[in-house]
C-alpha cells in the first residue's frame, strides 16, 4: 500500500508492458493452478510455497482493473466500436474460465463485474450492452450445463429450499442464517458467538466471517460496518469524480466495482439471500492474498487522490 502510494499512477497508464505482464502472469498462475490440482479448503485455487498458500485469482482481480482501465481510457474516442468490446470480453474470459474450473465460482462473479461495469461507464452503446447482457446470459446458461461443478449446483438449488438438505448442501447456509439471528440487536459478544467457536459454522473466519461478525456484534454492529463500507465506496467515488484524467476514473470505477460485488455476494450468502459461493469479505477476512491486493489497489488509489489533488492546486495557481 505504502510504496503504491507513492508510485504514480501514470506509470500503469503508460508502461503497457508492466500492464499486460502483470495480467498474463496472474492468467499464467491460474492456469498452474488449475493443472496442479493443489486443493486448499476444498478447491484447487492456491499455490503453496512452503507453509503459505498464494491465490492467483487475487492479483487477477486487480490486475484485470488496471487492464481494462487503460485499455478503455486510451480508446474512449472510439469506444463504440463493436472489437473493442469483444476484445476486453477476451480479456475477461481467459482468468474467468480459468477459475471456474477450478471451481471459484464466487471469483468469477466478481471479474465479470469489473468487465461489466467498467465496460457500461465508458461510454458504450446501449445496443451493446444488450447484446453484452445477452452474451451473459447464454455464458450462464454454458456454465451451468457444462462447467459448474456438482456440489455448485447444489449450492444453487439449495439456496431456494436450504432445509431440503440440512445435512448437506443446506447445511452451509442455514447456519449461517442462525448466527446472523441469533445475533440480535447488540450481538452476544466478542468471543461469544456459540455458532463459530463451537464449529457449527464452517469457515468462519474466511467465507462466513459476516456471519460469525454478526453473531457476535448483532445489528448494531453489522450497522457500523455497512456504514464503513458506504463510506469508503463514497470516497472513492469522489476521488474518481475529482480525476482529471479517463483512466483514474475508470481505475477508480473498476475497482469499487472489484469490492462493492464481493462484499455484496459475501453478505448475501452469508444471509442466505444469494447462493453460497465461497468468497471473502474484503478488509474483514482472513487472508493473505485478497488483503495484499485489496491494499495494493488502495495505494494506487491514495496515488491518484494525490496527483489529482497536485494537478488542481496547481491550475488554480
Amino acid at each position: 500500500l505504502i510504496f503504491l502510494s507513492f508510485l504514480d499512477f501514470r506509470f500503469f497508464r503508460v508502461q503497457s508492458g508492466v500492464v499486460l505482464g502483470l495480467y498474463f502472469i496472474s492468467v499464467v498462475l491460474l492456469i498452474f493452478v488449475v493443472v496442479s490440482h493443489v486443493t486448499f479448503r476444498g478447491i484447487a485455487a492456491w499455490i503453496r510455497v512452503g507453509d503459505v498458500f498464494i491465490q492467483p485469482v487475487e492479483i487477477a482481480k486487480l490486475a484485470l482493473v488496471i487492464l481494462l482501465a487503460k485499455f478503455f481510457s486510451k480508446r474512449h474516442i472510439e469506444i463504440y466500436r463493436v472489437r473493442h468490446l469483444i476484445i476486453s470480453g477476451v480479456y475477461v474470459l481467459i482468468p474467468t474460465a480459468l477459475v471456474i474450473l477450478q471451481p471459484d465460482l464466487g471469483s468469477a462473479l466478481v471479474l465479470v463485474a469489473i468487465w461489466g461495469s467498467i465496460v457500461v461507464f465508458s461510454g458504450m452503446r446501449i445496443r451493446h450492452i444488450a447484446i453484452l447482457s445477452l452474451a451473459s446470459v447464454l455464458i450462464m446458461v454454458f456454465a451451468w450445463s457444462f462447467l459448474l461443478a456438482p456440489y455448485q449446483k447444489a449450492r444453487i438449488t439449495s439456496f431456494v429450499d436450504p432445509y431440503r438438505d440440512p445435512k448437506g448442501a443446506g447445511y452451509q447456509m442455514i447456519q449461517s442464517m442462525i448466527a446472523v439471528g441469533s445475533g440480535g440487536v447488540w450481538g452476544k459478544g466478542l468471543g461469544y458467538g456459540s455458532q463459530s467457536h463451537l464449529n457449527f459454522l464452517p469457515e468462519a473466519e474466511t467465507d462466513f466471517v459476516f456471519a460469525a461478525f454478526a453473531e457476535e456484534w448483532g445489528f448494531v454492529g453489522v450497522s457500523v460496518m455497512l456504514f464503513a463500507f458506504f463510506v469508503f465506496f463514497a470516497r472513492v467515488v469522489w476521488i474518481g469524480m475529482k480525476s482529471s484524467d479517463s483512466f483514474s476514473r475508470l481505475y477508480t470505477l473498476g475497482f469499487t466495482a472489484f469490492i462493492f460485488s464481493q462484499a455484496f455476494v459475501h453478505i448475501g450468502m452469508n444471509m442466505g439471500v444469494m447462493p453460497i459461493t465461497g468468497i471473502t469479505l474484503p478488509f474483514v477476512s482472513y487472508g493473505g492474498s485478497s488483503l495484499v491486493s485489496i491494499l495494493a489497489g488502495v495505494g494506487i488509489l491514495q496515488n491518484i487522490r494525490i496527483n489529482s489533488r497536485k494537478h488542481i492546486e496547481e491550475r488554480e495557481f
